[in-house]
């Protein structure tokens, strides 16, 4: 029997010693800034000639690191390279890699406020939320290796006399894992850990706006004792590399975190049996949503309030589980908006290096850009309550957005904006609550303000998302707690952080011996 493990604590910042301890760290990850990343290939650290720099989206002329960048015969060569680990590694004993991904576990805990200090530089991630993020790499790893070693032994099946039956699960092959920047330890390390700890090696190419979060958890695996070849580091764009891979023979999985449109083209194009292709290519794809939180009539109203506000601008809108749609019963609309502007209003916007700000920036001018011309479509669509004013002269800061009397079927209520904006929706009654909540392309994450014990239960059946929450935010899922995947375009309902998730990289075999 597997112990049991209790998730990673998130730190306690009202506690003295632990800001201080923070601060620390912090000033020592800004003595790091500035150095250059190899590629790494079957374990060999690789300077390619074209390079990308990676920049802090508080300080957008802070240079955080320079890091080698892969073109097709990098891919292929890290390919070959991950094909001849798989050989070894496929054989491997599920305790020793488990084991591997429990001391990657140890050492990044005991560096918690480093990496997490990483987070803040590159992915301009507040204090708590980058702390968050650290706290589920370690749950990541945890979970995954004690999932590895409930798998080992296969399912048990009947035999019968005369011949004696198993069913055991076998790695898949070398997979692709492409990973988002707003996550970048998290997600990253969580998508790849599961693909080695279940025997297959991988190709890691990661957020082109986070790649230097990604090299220090290769340096991580390295320690840890990941033998060459494994785990292959090779940012690089996806036009260049990216497809060429996903379009690869020898691919056998894609594991992708990103947007509907990426996860769209992935899935189409690992769809086709290329030359030289002799299975039929999983995808497990994470590609965002269009999350609502219902407020009914009978809610704790400040509860509605904070629930909205703090889904919504938490590390500023770009969660794919962040609230961006408010719907609201009408007997109590006016009141919520109220409150929840005025909380709003108290959020703090800075540079995520101060231990008092709330929202940082968003991740970089693309975003930026993407995320004022939707305010500006909220202009049209909606009344402007709060917010909404851009600055790019530092970093690339928003103020958070409120629009208020949004029509349901109105951009901004449909389209993913991942920034900082949220719409409210008058609602007549629950039916038409729970009608607004389900007329969009995604099923990700909701959640329902309420004291009614039927629209309760009306919800748990009829709101189609994937991570449901009652009287709660609708971000913050837990690995092993709150599984964490969605319906519809929010991807292929694969549930990271779920005792589901490591099949998904396995396949099962059934041995019959007749004696």
């Amino acid at each position: 029997m597997v112990v049991e493990y209790k998730h990673e604590p998130f730190t306690d910042f009202t506690i003295e010693k632990n800001k201080s301890e923070f601060k620390e760290a912090l000033a020592y990850v800004n003595t790091q800034l500035g150095k250059e990343y190899p590629l790494v290939i079957g374990g060999e650290k690789i300077i390619s000639h074209s390079k990308a720099a990676s920049t802090n989206p508080a300080k957008k002329e802070e240079l955080i690191g320079t890091v080698s960048l892969a073109d097709q015969a990098l891919a292929e060569k890290a390919m070959q390279s991950a094909l001849q680990a798989f050989e070894t590694w496929k054989m491997t004993d599920e305790g020793y890699r488990a084991n591997l991904l429990f001391r990657a576990a140890a050492i990044i805990r005991r560096r918690k406020h480093e990496f997490s200090s990483w987070l803040v530089t590159e992915a301009g991630k507040p204090w708590k939320e980058a702390d968050g993020d650290t706290a589920e790499v370690i749950d990541f790893l945890e979970y995954y290796g004690r999932q590895m070693l409930e798998l080992k032994d296969g399912a048990p099946v009947n035999s019968r006399p005369g011949e004696h039956n198993t069913f055991h699960y076998i790695p898949l092959g070398v997979g692709i894992v492409i990973s988002p920047f707003n996550f970048p330890l998290a997600i990253m390390a969580g998508t790849a850990a599961a693909a080695i700890v279940t025997g297959n090696t991988v190709l890691l190419k990661p957020a082109e706006s986070t790649p230097v979060v990604a090299a220090k958890f290769v340096e991580v695996m390295e320690e840890a004792g990941l033998p060459a070849g494994v785990l292959n580091y090779i940012p690089g764009s996806g036009t260049e590399i990216g497809d060429y891979l996903v379009d690869h023979p020898k691919t056998r999985f894609v594991s992708f975190t990103g947007s509907r449109e990426v996860g769209c083209r992935i899935y189409e194009r690992a769809a086709k049996v290329n030359p030289g292709q002799i299975w039929l290519k999983r995808v497990m794809a994470e590609m965002g949503g269009k999350d609502t939180i219902l407020v009914d009539k009978e809610a704790d109203l400040d509860l509605a309030a904070s629930s909205i506000v703090y889904s919504a601008f938490g590390f500023s809108g770009q969660k794919c589980s962040a609230c961006s749609r408010a719907v609201v019963h009408k007997d109590v609309y006016d009141t919520v908006l109220e409150k929840a502007a005025a909380l709003t209003n108290t959020l703090t916007m800075g540079n995520p290096e101060d231990p008092d700000t709330y929202m940082g920036p968003v991740i970089d001018e693309k975003a930026y850009n993407k995320i004022m011309s939707y305010i500006e479509i909220g202009k049209q669509e909606g009344r402007l309550v709060t917010g909404g004013e851009g600055s790019e002269k530092a970093g690339f800061f928003i103020q958070p957005a409120i629009f208020a009397d949004v029509n349901e079927n109105a951009r901004i209520m449909q389209e993913e904006i991942f920034g900082p904006v949220v719409a409210f929706c008058r609602a007549d009654d629950f039916d038409h609550m729970l009608a607004v909540a389900n007329n969009t392309e995604y099923g990700l994450t909701g959640a329902l303000i309420s004291n009614n014990r039927d629209h309760i239960e009306r919800a748990r059946k009829e709101f189609h998302v994937g991570n449901l929450y009652v009287n709660r935010g609708c971000t913050g899922a837990i690995v092993g707690y709150q599984p964490f995947g969605g319906f519809n375009m929010s991807g292929t309902d694969s549930k990271a952080g779920s005792p589901d998730y490591l099949l998904l990289h396995l396949q099962g075999k059934t041995t019959s011996e007749a004696f």
